[in-house]
Parts: C-alpha cells; structure tokens; sequence
C-alpha cells in the first residue's frame, strides 16, 4: 500500500516537472517566432514600405509602374541612412494596420494621421509631414466655404479617415464613405456630390496636375500629424527611423523633398 502510495507520489512530481518544462519550451517558441523589425531589416537589407499606391503626390504608379511621389522619395533617403533598400507593398487602406500587424511589412509611409484610437494598434514614428484637412467643390459653387455649411449636404470622404470623423462632426451632414478618393472626386464632377474633405496638399496637387473643374473653398478645418507607424514592441526601430528624419531635416534634405513635390516650405506644427 505505501509502496502505491510513494508511485503515485513521484507520478504526480514527474508530471509537474514535465509541464513546468514544456511551458518554458512553449515560451521559448513563441519568443523565437517574434523577430525584432530592425534586426530582420538589417538580417535581410531590405525595410518592406506600405502604402496604398493610389495617392498623388504622395504616392503612385508612373507611366513606367513605377512608384513615386513623397512618400516613396522620404521611404528611400530613411532606407538609405538605414543602410537598406526599401520595397514597397501597395495595400488597400482598410489593410494597412492589419498587414502590419501580420508581419507582411515593417513600416506604414503612407499618410496616416496619428491618432489616439490608432496608437492602440501601432507605433507611431515622430511626424513626417503637418498638413489639414480642407473642403473642395466644384468650380460654380460659392456657399460652401466653412464647416458649418456642409449641413444638409452630400459630404464625400474616405472611409476610415480623419475626414471621415471632420464631416461627421457636423450634425445634418449627408456622409458618404468611399474607399478610393479619385471615386469621390469623380462623384463630385459628375454632380452625385456637393463637396468633399481632403489633405489640402493632395487636392491642390491634383486640381493643378489633372486640370480638375473643382476647387479648394475653405482655410484648413483641422491640422493633422502624419506618422509612419510601426508594429508595437520595435522602439529601437522607431528611434533609428526618427534620428534619419531628424538628420534629414537638418541637411536640408527632407525640404528639398517636400518643395519638389508641393512647391512650398513645410507646414509648422
């Protein structure tokens, strides 16, 4: 009887010790799965960059498939004083965090407004661009030139946006979500809208480069601080990305970028 005592005794110690092992390896497995962003971008010399793509100036396919704008010129100067290559990976907006997230890209570029409700999700980088929203019409429309006046109007903006939360903090503002902005615009000319919110530096490029019948009617309703955003966990990362947009900034590189593309000095916070 003692003797099935002391078994059962030293059954139960050994599956103790067992499972005490086995949690550690379990540990020890998903800390291994976890890889640092920087250390895989300087194990693999490439810094993987997403954006959406369709977003002149900031960034688009040429006529060669080729991206550019200022996103993919800022992506190559940070990757280069990482002593990377960037690749870009255009995804559809309502992707991006859930990519990041998924490890199929180190860093958004792709003017994303840091907000509170995002930091849940991602890191943000210190601002790279300081722009705001703005209202735009058509050319033969003169009532619509502040906030207040979208009331009772069809309101186009991009889904999941900051102007997005613009539009809807007007009571009586007819809303209408898209996914792409050249659909609102397209919306807007062909009179299916009354107005739209967008970055004041995207429309006035775009009004200019495509001849657009519509305009910019309003001052800035809203300054916006745009980050690139990293998954959480990577502050060296973040700190390395921060230190080649504070080193650009003082050479004069990171200006020389913004007025090739807007024509203007930066924006102050």
């Amino acid at each position: 009887m003692k003797k099935m005592l002391w078994l059962s005794i030293l059954s139960l110690v050994l599956a103790a010790v067992l499972a005490g092992c086995g949690g550690k390896s379990k540990e020890k497995a998903e800390e291994a799965v976890t890889t640092d962003v920087a250390d895989r971008i300087t194990d693999s010399k490439v810094m993987k960059v997403a954006f959406e793509g369709t977003y002149p100036p900031f960034n688009f396919l040429n006529d060669k498939d080729e991206f550019q704008g200022f996103d993919v010129d800022i992506s190559n100067e940070i990757a280069k004083r990482l002593g990377v290559e960037a690749e870009f990976i255009a995804t559809k907006w309502d992707g991006l965090i859930g990519g990041l997230k998924a490890d199929k890209f180190d860093i958004i570029i792709g003017q994303m407004t840091v907000t509170e409700e995002r930091k849940k999700s991602v890191d943000f980088t210190d601002p790279y661009v300081v722009t705001g929203s703005v209202l735009v019409t058509r050319e033969d429309t003169d009532d619509i030139t502040e906030l207040a006046d979208i009331k009772g109007k069809k309101v186009g903006v991009g889904g999941g946006t900051t102007f997005e939360e613009v539009a809807n903090s007007v009571d009586g503002a007819d809303v209408k979500l898209y996914k792409a902005v050249s659909d609102y615009i397209q919306d807007l000319t062909n009179k299916r809208l009354d107005v739209i919110i967008n970055d004041q530096l995207l429309m006035n490029y775009n009004i200019k480069e495509n001849n657009l019948p519509i305009k910019v009617t309003s001052d800035i309703l809203n300054k916006d601080e745009i980050g690139m955003a990293v998954n959480k966990g990577n502050e060296d990362f973040v700190e390395k990305v921060n230190n080649a947009l504070k080193e650009m900034k003082e050479d004069g590189t990171y200006k020389e970028i913004y007025k090739k593309w807007f024509g203007t000095d930066p924006l102050d916070k």
